[in-house]
Formats: structure tokens, C-alpha cells, sequence
């Protein structure tokens, strides 16, 4: 029973990250993120989906948490432009809603 819970959790959380990786490349605004994404907003992404797989019961508090502290870490960086790192932040935390729906399908 605690076995086939843990499976199912695990397949959950797997299915978030999916969908969270999805929604980034081709959600709203995908198709222009796609044609002029630059190398700092991908390795953002995946710190921040790599956070994501270390975290056991994802809720919308934490994930903001994550997103919050991958853009400060970037902020400190000086080479991204604070109005792109202001709207990438904004977007990701708009993707909550879609990761949310798949967390509970």
C-alpha cells in the first residue's frame, strides 16, 4: 500500500515536471521564447525544474519560493536585463495554473 502511494506520488511529480518544462517552451508565449530564447533563460528553467524533482508534495507556495530564489540568484548576475528577468519571473509563476492541473489529474 505505502509502496504503490510512493509510485503514484512519483508518477504526480513526474507529470508536473513535464508539464512545467511544456508550459515553458511552449506555452503562451513559446513560440517567440522558442525563436529568440537566450542560454540564461534555459539554465534558469532547469534549475528551476531540477528543484522541482527534490521537492516531495509540490504546492503553489513552494514552487514560488523556487521561482523566486533561481531569479535572485540571476538578478546578482548582472549580465540578464531586470525587465527579462522581471517578465520570465511573472511567467513562470503564471505557469503554476498549468502545473497545478497536472499535479491533479
Amino acid at each position: 500500500m505505502a509502496k504503490t502511494r510512493k509510485i503514484i506520488k512519483t508518477g504526480a511529480g513526474l507529470a508536473a515536471l513535464a508539464a512545467a518544462g511544456a508550459y515553458f517552451l511552449y506555452g503562451e508565449r513559446g513560440a517567440r521564447n522558442r525563436e529568440k530564447i537566450a542560454g540564461w533563460t534555459l539554465k534558469m528553467k532547469g534549475e528551476i525544474l531540477e528543484k522541482l524533482e527534490k521537492i516531495k508534495e509540490l504546492n503553489e507556495d513552494k514552487y514560488y519560493q523556487i521561482v523566486d530564489s533561481v531569479t535572485l540568484k540571476y538578478k546578482k548576475l548582472r549580465r540578464v536585463s531586470e525587465t527579462e528577468l522581471k517578465r520570465l519571473s511573472r511567467e513562470l509563476k503564471k505557469a503554476w495554473t498549468h502545473i497545478s492541473k497536472e499535479l491533479h489529474k
